[in-house]
This record gives structure tokens, sequence and C-alpha cells, in this order.
């Protein structure tokens, strides 16, 4: 990378350029760019680490941090996970305190970033997870002690998931939450976390108690009565109330989230890969590994290759920063450095040619070639764009390749993604003045508005890349 490269075009001009692509014009007067993936992490919508600021307990893992640490070492970091109890944010019936996830929260989107949210209803380190007021307002519930199950005054109360008053106030709550963030952009997804023990989707560390599948659509259908716009997550655990919760889900639009990869060991460091071949080719699929720490001294975490192939087998967007990130950061630095070259989706524009001279009242062709290097797909979808600024970085020109989408783009096994050949002719605008000008790609939006990083050097600082010149010749003759 770095290297100088000499790019010749037609006559004895010789143009010197400082970059990362490998460049050559032939002798029909094209330039031809085949553009180098610098491997880096790349921070784009709908895909990324999710740092577990709060995970349920409010001192992991995000209370070591300075208010001005935002974990900015961390490659790939795309947001900020906060998984609390519903009794911190309501801890009086119609009284909230959203600063418990929005003070952190903000820290992050200032950075552009985004944020994740989990509401449990059920702990096993707290008494009452949902509010104490809830079961004084006459919802039922059962008493549970950790591995124990439904005992009588047992140290924790997890309500009667189907107790009508119990509903009632979670509806209250959630409507009250939508109306704060539900259509946000600054909101990745939200999990139906109001079912089960951690709002995993189970009972087993708590009551115990096997509740039907109707019961589990019952909470779905109450995050999706309030929150029409932002993406749900389905946990995989609410199949051991019924495997049709699952395919219920998927059919209401939301997305998968599956807990706590390596809590055993092989063979069984994961069940639930087949679920997610319902979700991802639409919806982004979530994973969470079990507490980083726990799981290594366990020995179940191995050399962490598992969760990689966890990676590639659920073909997952999302991956998780569950322990205290820079121990994490620290000792699994190379694995998190493959898994970003493979999490989600990495468009890679293969080759590119363009003429080196083109008069104004013609028409440009521009050959492209692209593929995913990703487990998944481009789901916020975007379009090619060609971008011409002159030598003091002012735009001159954009032409946008409406015809191809990225989204479209195959998936693939590592260094086997498939690719997708496009020609395209622009012509210019009656403004383009004569001259010789810088070529930028991007992807994006139909007005030509970068969204997507692309794993290049020479960015403009706005998700353009420049990847060589075009001279625009005088009207010919």
């Amino acid at each position: 990378m770095g290297s100088l490269l000499a790019l010749r075009t037609l006559g004895s001009r010789l143009l010197l350029w400082l970059g990362v692509f490998a460049c050559t014009a032939t002798a029909t007067e094209r330039v031809v760019v085949h553009p180098e993936d610098h491997g880096e992490a790349l921070v784009n919508p709908m895909m990324g680490w999710t740092f577990h600021f709060y995970s349920n307990i409010p001192a992991n893992y995000g209370s070591k941090l300075a208010p001005s640490d935002l974990l900015e070492d961390f490659p790939g970091l795309s947001t900020i996970y906060l998984r609390i109890p519903w009794s911190y944010l309501e801890p009086e019936e119609g009284v909230f305190t959203w600063s418990m996830v929005d003070a952190p929260a903000q820290r992050w989107i200032d950075q552009g970033l985004q944020v994740a949210f989990r509401i449990s209803c059920s702990e096993s380190w707290m008494r009452y997870a949902t509010p104490q007021w809830v079961e004084e307002a006459g919802a039922k519930g059962f008493d549970f002690t950790w591995g124990k199950g439904a005992i009588e005054g047992g140290q924790h109360w997890e309500p009667d998931y189907n107790d009508p008053v119990f509903l009632e106030k979670l509806d209250r709550f959630l409507e009250v939450m939508a109306e704060r963030y539900d259509g946000n952009p600054r909101v990745a997804f939200i999990d139906v976390g109001s079912f089960g023990v951690w709002g995993e989707g189970h009972t087993f560390a708590s009551t115990q108690i096997k509740y039907s599948s109707e019961t589990v659509i019952r909470h779905i259908d109450l995050y999706r009565k309030h929150f029409k716009k932002t993406l749900l997550a389905a946990n995989d655990d609410f199949s051991f109330q019924g495997e049709e919760t699952i395919e219920y889900a998927r059919d209401q639009g939301l997305t998968l989230r599956d807990d706590s990869i390596l809590v055993q060991p092989p063979p069984k460091q994961y069940f639930h890969a087949g679920q997610a071949e319902m979700f991802w080719p639409r919806l982004p699929v979530i994973l969470e590994n079990e507490h980083y720490g726990g799981s290594r001294d366990r020995g179940n975490w191995g050399d962490g290759s598992l969760l990689l192939q966890a990676v590639e087998d659920y073909h997952a967007s999302y991956a998780s920063i569950h322990w205290w990130p820079r121990e994490f950061l620290e000792e699994q630095r190379d694995l998190i450095e493959r898994i970003n070259r493979r999490l989600g989706y990495r468009l890679n524009l293969n080759e590119i040619s363009w003429p080196a001279e083109v008069p104004i009242d013609a028409s440009m062709t521009v050959a492209m070639e692209w593929s995913n290097a990703g487990v998944a797909p481009c789901y916020p979808g975007g379009h090619p764009t060609l971008t011409l600024k002159d030598d003091q970085g002012g735009i001159v020109a954009v032409f946008v390749d409406s015809n191809s989408q990225v989204r479209d783009l195959e998936v693939g096994p590592p260094n086997g993604s498939p690719s997708t050949e496009s020609n395209w002719t622009v012509r210019f605008a009656q403004n383009l003045k004569p001259g010789d000008y810088r070529l930028f790609v991007s992807v994006g939006a139909l007005d030509g508005t970068p969204q997507i990083a692309l794993p290049y050097e020479n960015a403009d600082g706005h998700r353009r890349y420049e990847l060589g010149r075009v001279h625009i010749l005088p009207k010919s003759q």
C-alpha cells in the first residue's frame, strides 16, 4: 500500500499518483483500475460490533469507561447495546428515568454511531426486574430461586407472562418507549425482551415454568403494536415455547438474535444456525457470544475460531462485545480482525474502467465488476456513483448508476464471492466545463450521497474514494 504508481494515458501525458490502486491504460484509451482492499474494519449501516454497555447488571460492562472514553480503538464498533431491567427506567408508575440509557447513548450518537435496546422483565440477580409497583397493582407472578425454579418465598420475582395487569402496564411502558425511539435513525434495533429470564426467551434460570407459543406471540405483538418502524429482534430461544414462534417472528418482519454462543463447549457451541436461514436473506442476524471471560475460563472459548464459524453459519451482521471491551480486544485482536473481514457485508469494486479522454459532447462508458466479500447482503442497498472533482476538491459532476443495486450482490464463502459486471453509459451535463478531473467512486443514494464505506484508501472524508483522473475534452469537431 502507498506505492507510487504510474498511470499512462493517450499521448505523452504521464500522471503520477500516490495510492493503493493498480492502474493501467490500454491501447483503446481506457483506464483500468483494480482497487485493493485494505483489510481494515468498516463501520456501516446494519452491521458491526455491538458493545454491551449494560449487560443487565448496570455495572457490566461500560462502568469502567470514563464518560469521554468512546472505544475509538475498537475496530468495527457500530452500536452501543443497552440491556437493562424495566425497573431502572420506570421505578414508579409513570415516572421515567430515561437518562439511564440516553446519557451513555449520546456519547456515541455524537460520533455517528447507533444504539440498541433490550428491556427485561425477569432477572436472576435482583428481585424486581419488572417494577415492584406492577406486582402491587395486582399483577400475578412467582417467586423463584436460581437453579431451583418457582419456590414460595424465593429470592426473585417473575411475572406471569399472561397476567392482564402485567400486560397492561407493559403495554403502556412500550407506548412511551416507542414515542421516543420508534423510527429514530439512531436506533439500530430493539429486542423483544419482555419474555423470559434476562429477556432471553426462556425460563430455565428462573421459574422453569413452560409457556405456550401463544404467550410469546402475544409479547411479539405488543412490540409490533408500538414499534412500527424500528427493526425488532426475536430471540432464538423463543423456539423452546414452540418452533412456530420463530416462523411467526419472521412473517411479522422481525429479525433473529441468538444469545450466548459458546456457553457450552463443542459440539454444543450453538444450536440455531438453521433458524438463521429464515432471516439472513432479508434482515441482519445478531449474534451474542457468552460473557467472554466466563467462556474463556471454562475452556469453552478455545481459540475463538468457533465464533468466526458462527458468523459464517448464521450469515451474521452483528457480533457482540460481551465483556470488558479492552480486555477482550487485547486478547482477541487477531480474531476480531478476521471477523471484521467477514461480518455483515463488504463491498469490493474488483475492477473499473473508463475512457482516459472523452469529448464533452460524447457519452462516457464505464465498466464495473463488484462483489460482496461479507457473509450477509448489503441490506441498506445503494447505487454505484462516480464523482468528478477539480484539483481544489470541488464537485463538478455526479453520475449515479440507477440500474445497479448493491443489495443484489450475492454472498459466498471466504475468497469465493461471486461477482457482477455492468456497463454504464453516462452523459455530461450542459454546464460541465472541459478539463482534467479527479474521479471518485462511492455507493449510496440515488441523489449521489455516499452512504456505504468501502475498503479503500484515498477517501475524501465523505465515503468517496479516488481512483484516478479523466480528461474532458472540448466539443468534437
